[in-house]
């Protein structure tokens, strides 16, 4: 298994943007019904700083997550944003969960 956690801050006119994006991925990855990825995005109060939480079975399914189209267009746009803080990606190593994870 896989997990990363990455966080950024973009701008308050660019957070609605990034959402759009990121609902896009979503569809994308629904439409792809792929059993190896678990993808979330959360919205922290301020508005504008997202948190991504990913899962991957294995290293081919998180290829596969960043060769979709609506992964590279959140990714170009994103860079493009004029963001207010640059992503931090950390890789998490899962210790005990009340729910299923990939072994």
């Amino acid at each position: 298994m896989k997990a990363l956690r990455v966080h950024y801050t973009t701008t308050a006119a660019f957070a609605p943007i990034n959402q759009a994006n990121i609902a896009s991925i979503v569809k994308e990855l629904k439409e792809l019904n792929y059993p190896g990825i678990k993808y979330s995005t959360w919205l922290l109060p301020d508005g504008k700083t997202f948190m991504h939480f990913d899962q991957f079975e294995n290293e081919e399914a998180h290829e596969i997550l960043i060769s979709l189209a609506s992964f590279k267009k959140f990714d170009e746009e994103l860079w493009a944003s004029g963001l207010e803080s640059e992503p931090v990606l950390k890789h998490v190593t899962l210790i005990a969960a009340t729910g299923e994870f990939y072994k």
